[in-house]
């Protein structure tokens, strides 16, 4: 092959049309000729631009170093630029590759699409041709990505509220420790009552952060069965596991350059929690079945309705990595520690049901406002949402299940001695009770997932225990009624 032949200059190129200063490139070419112009032709256009001579050299940069695209020459001394690119499809790699070469035919052809090119180019090429190759292939991995976050953001969006609503002392702190966390790149950990918003306050560091135009892709721990947890996190290879018929992205793939919302991490598998700590340390995911790790750029931030501290301490998460992610804790406020915001919620919850169950607001009367205000909302926000969207749906606020406000009627003798968890307890039993022990009706009035009702209850039941007397015998009996 000549370096003469190799490229051809029939037109000027505008370098506006072809500013990719976010993304990385990989050449991997046996003429030196080639690999220099295509190292400063790509320099000025792509944020990092390397170029080796052979599969090894290469094999070892992308162990340590993230590629968005490779531009791969099919004769290559050793092994082939084929054999590599079958090899890196076999190991994980999901990266856009353009395979180039002065002498092609029509088997050469078919086989580089089978190994997963993305574009077959022939030398001598012109400077345009290699060009709109690249943007072709950024253009697609940006459309997936988009199209992948895009789809969780829809699904997620009818369950939660959008933006911080409310002007409570509370809420006024936690809006500046967004703003002042979010330019920041360190790992978040966000603590609370399940209900109070985490997403919603991960959503906001995330577009308050410099990733913001990056993407934004939540993951809730607890709802994936623990056998799948890694393959969704990290990817995994074709014929990793049963079922597994074709390589697929984790996670981690589809986060890269943005954030990585981990919700209920406490629910993560002890052994789960080990390799996640190994990414966190050396920022590369190892998809399942794979022998090659892949360097990512992933801001994460984690939220669990447990005191970490204390799960640390009963062994049931590592202390390592409580550490690594509490790098700045943030304490997300119950919603009875800031009942003045609940006017503000119901109308933001009222404008946006609206549109979706095609009815009008409801009118708020100070009455209703003050017995709201009074209950202690063990589900939180959530539960504030759903009682919002019954209530539409019904055409009144069924405020007659909630307790009489404390000002009209006092608290029967010694009601005021009990603790808040107490209080939460006998709140979470009545409802289950109404429900005829429907553990799952249970969950969705009080707003919380079943299995963190589950957990309650097992609490419970542990407590229970070690009590002494028939007030132990009634209790268990109670427990095992509403099992």
């Amino acid at each position: 092959m000549l370096h003469e032949t190799a490229v051809t200059l029939d037109k000027p190129v505008d370098l506006a049309e072809y500013n990719w200063q976010a993304h990385s490139v990989l050449v991997v070419d046996d003429e030196e000729g080639m690999r220099h112009f295509l190292e400063r032709t790509l320099a000025r256009r792509c944020g990092m631009v390397q170029a080796v001579a052979d599969a090894e050299h290469a094999a070892a940069l992308m162990a340590r170093l993230h590629f968005d695209l490779l531009i791969l020459d099919i004769a290559l001394p050793g092994k082939s630029g084929i054999e590599w690119l079958h090899e890196l499809r076999e190991h994980g790699y999901t990266g856009d590759v353009i395979l180039v070469t002065a002498f092609a035919d029509m088997e050469t052809a078919i086989d580089a699409l089978r190994g997963g090119a993305s574009d077959f180019i022939l030398k001598p090429f012109r400077v345009d041709q290699i060009l709109n190759s690249i943007k072709r292939c950024f253009e697609r991995a940006r459309l997936a990505r988009e199209n992948f976050v895009l789809k969780r953001e829809l699904a997620g969006l009818a369950a939660d509220p959008i933006g911080l609503v409310g002007h409570s002392p509370a809420i006024e702190q936690l809006r500046g420790l967004i703003r002042r966390v979010g330019q920041m790149p360190s790992t978040v950990l966000l603590l609370g009552e399940s209900g109070t918003g985490k997403e919603v306050v991960a959503r906001a560091l995330h577009h308050t952060s410099p990733r913001a135009q990056r993407p934004f892709v939540p993951v809730n721990c607890a709802a994936i069965a623990s056998e799948l947890i890694e393959s969704e996190l990290f990817g995994h290879v074709k014929g990793a596991f049963t079922g597994a018929s074709e390589s697929r992205n984790g996670l981690f793939y589809y986060a890269h350059g943005g954030t990585l919302f981990l919700d209920e991490i406490s629910e993560l598998p002890l052994a789960m929690q080990t390799r996640l700590l190994r990414v966190l340390e050396e920022r590369k995911v190892r998809p399942v079945g794979s022998e090659r790790e892949l360097p990512v750029d992933v801001r994460i931030i984690a939220a669990s309705n447990r005191d970490l501290a204390a799960e640390v301490q009963a062994g049931r998460f590592r202390q390592d990595l409580y550490y690594r992610l509490a790098v700045v804790d943030i304490a997300m406020p119950p919603l009875r520690g800031r009942a003045e915001d609940i006017p503000d919620l119901m109308r933001h919850f009222m404008q946006h049901l609206a549109v979706q169950l095609g009815v009008a607001p409801l009118p708020l009367s100070h009455e209703v406002v003050t017995r709201l205000q009074a209950y202690p909302w063990p589900g939180n926000v959530r539960e504030l949402r759903n009682f919002v969207e019954r209530s539409m749906i019904l055409g009144s606020f069924a405020t007659e299940a909630f307790a009489t406000p404390v000002a009209s009627l006092p608290p029967p003798a010694g009601e005021l001695e009990l603790t808040l968890a107490e209080v939460e307890r006998r709140h979470i039993e009545r409802v289950t009770d109404a429900c005829a022990g429907n553990k799952s009706e249970a969950a969705r009035r009080l707003g919380v997932s079943r299995k963190t009702l589950e957990r309650k209850f097992a609490e419970w039941s542990e407590a229970v225990r070690h009590e002494d007397g028939e007030g132990r015998r009634a209790r268990m009996q109670g427990m095992e009624r509403r099992a």
